[in-house]
């Protein structure tokens, strides 16, 4: 089997399976403690996928499903070390984890996204020669940095007299539900620049190296989100949480099928920036088809939830099930086992 078919059956099996599992939690316990466990498992993901690519030593000389399985075991081993620290400090150890552990807990994807896509690794690839020990340092940065960035851009005093109210909840210099939104839309122009595989960027040698390439692909990602929020949140008057499920959280969702799962293979045989065009047309497109499905299975999944404030149950579902559960899933099976058992390369 090759692409596109073969990530069109994965993604579609593994679809099932991610809303299977969804179904079998009720609304409080899957937005609580299963996205923030889930969440928790990306970060380790992203490193062993992008500074590892997925074929560590310690697992290379194992075949499908052996490494994958191993792989996936690395991920929770480090979920189990990190996710508690995260509840137990940002959390207060406060039981099922609340708004505010749950936000650092989305925010740490994107900050480690730019770390090791974005910035490539470095400085920690420069710093040693071997990968398991800078991807490890990679992903204990993008913990510290993003506890940085809450305390500094987070403010939570709309949440003070609510019951999920935190004392040591930052009181920094934006909305905290703003700032979740821009940061991951930041992400989402993350992959909009993937669309079209860093062109232009890759017409200027001298920006294609590190640290340089990962600044102005910062400041790219940082201006786009600023320009997206700007249309369609304070132009558009967009609810931040809508902006964020029907624009960025379907764009990325869409994204991870066309270049992850499709393997950027749809329009292969053309050149950029006409590949970026309909890269970024076919992730925006079956990024909201997928959503609106999902949508529509929620009654069957979840049951009925209602949307908007002020409990925005319905776009806290849909995020987390498009972006917590079916993203690791689908990097998981492509990735981590090679589209085992739909193929059986050995390597």
């Amino acid at each position: 089997m090759t692409q596109p078919a073969l990530g069109l059956l994965s993604s579609t099996i593994v679809m099932v399976l991610a809303l299977g599992f969804i179904s079998l939690f009720d609304f409080g316990t899957f937005a609580g403690w299963v996205a923030f466990v889930m969440l928790g498992l990306i970060p380790m993901q992203v490193v062993a996928v992008v500074l590892w690519g997925a074929n560590p030593g310690f697992a290379s000389g194992l075949n499908q499903p052996a490494r994958g399985v191993v792989l996936v075991l690395v991920t929770v081993v480090a979920t189990a070390v990190l996710s508690p620290i995260v509840f137990m400090t940002v959390g207060e150890g406060v039981s099922p984890p609340g708004p505010i552990p749950s936000h650092f807990a989305v925010i740490v994807v994107p900050t480690t996204f730019w770390l090791t896509i974005m910035m490539g690794g470095w400085p920690f690839t420069k710093m040693t020669s071997n990968a398991l020990v800078s991807g490890l340092l990679a992903l204990i940065a993008s913990y510290v940095i993003t506890y940085i960035v809450f305390l500094v851009f987070f403010n939570y005093g709309f949440l003070q007299g609510a019951p999920v109210f935190l004392p040591s909840a930052p009181m920094g210099m934006f909305n905290a539900v703003s700032a979740l939104v821009f940061y991951v839309t930041a992400l989402a122009v993350m992959f909009l620049v993937l669309c079209f595989d860093l062109w232009p960027l890759t017409a200027v040698p001298g920006i294609m190296k590190q640290p340089m390439l990962g600044l102005v692909w910062t400041v790219i990602a940082l201006v786009g989100a600023a320009v997206a929020m700007w249309i369609g949140v304070d132009s558009g008057g967009a609810d931040p949480m809508d902006f964020l499920t029907e624009v960025t959280a379907p764009f990325i969702f869409g994204s991870i099928i066309v270049l992850n799962m499709l393997q950027n293979s749809l329009f292969g045989r053309m050149t950029q920036p006409l590949k970026g065009v309909m890269n970024t047309i076919a992730a925006a497109g079956i990024g909201l088809v997928l959503a609106h499905l999902y949508v529509s299975l929620l009654p069957m999944v979840t049951g009925t939830l209602p949307s908007g404030p002020p409990g925005y149950e319905q776009q806290i579902w849909l995020a987390n099930a498009l972006l917590s559960v079916t993203f690791p899933f689908l990097i998981y099976h492509a990735v981590f086992f090679g589209y085992w058992p739909l193929t059986r390369m050995k390597n």
